[in-house]
């Protein structure tokens, strides 16, 4: 059987590919709230604004994280099929 046409390969091809998204959002995260840190640190240590810029990025970081590792069960597929089940049976009436 080919691999491309089995269901089980193409799910865990999209979860490693939403896993690759999430490590380099992250990484990304880290290298870009790093130097604005350093540049805060540079200009106006007293005052640390960078907090604000890490914090917000921070909160759709942490949503893409639940995304790919812990909302899967809630949003899944069984969920899925479940609503549509629900939507066929409430549009057949």
């Amino acid at each position: 059987m080919d691999q491309n046409l089995d269901p089980r390969y193409q799910e865990a091809r999209c979860h490693v590919r939403r896993l690759r998204g999430f490590y380099s959002h992250a990484a990304i995260y880290a290298a870009v709230i790093g130097s604005l840190l350093l540049v805060n640190l540079m200009t106006d240590p007293g005052r640390l604004w960078v907090k604000w810029a890490a914090f917000g990025w921070g909160i759709g970081l942490a949503a893409h994280g639940m995304s790919v590792f812990a909302v899967r069960g809630i949003f899944g597929k069984d969920w899925e099929a479940r609503k549509i089940r629900e939507y066929l049976e409430r549009s057949s009436r």
